[in-house]
């Protein structure tokens, strides 16, 4: 099982970014697909996840701002990131949990992808 990344980049304050994450592999089922963060001299912390029953949990930084989406059918899920601050500078991985494949189980990270804001 394989995690690709692709969105990140630099934006001013204000502006906008969407990362997308594709997981390849004979997957049969994936529990929990989402994204965390790592900033720089931190500690790497969640961000948003989507869930198989539907339900989506964010951290209460990025609430109002950002919006997570997943296709079931294409494994892949996005973060609509808007109104993006300096603060939310760090490199961003995409994470599955729960994978179900024909070769293996478990939780799975992406490579990670760096979105920087600048003020």
């Amino acid at each position: 099982v394989q995690l690709v990344e692709s969105g990140g980049g630099l934006v001013q304050a204000g502006g906008s970014l969407r990362l997308s994450c594709a997981a390849s592999g004979s997957i049969f089922g994936i529990e929990a697909m989402g994204w965390h963060r790592q900033a720089p001299g931190k500690q790497r912390e969640l961000v948003a996840m989507f869930f198989s029953d539907y339900r989506t949990n964010y951290a209460d930084s990025v609430k109002g701002r950002f919006t997570i989406a997943r296709d079931y059918a294409k494994n892949t899920v996005t973060l609509q990131m808007n109104s993006l601050k300096p603060e939310d500078t760090a490199v961003y991985y995409c994470y599955a949990g729960g994978v179900r494949a024909s070769a293996s189980m478990g939780d799975y990270w992406g490579q990670g992808t760096q979105v920087t804001v600048s003020s």
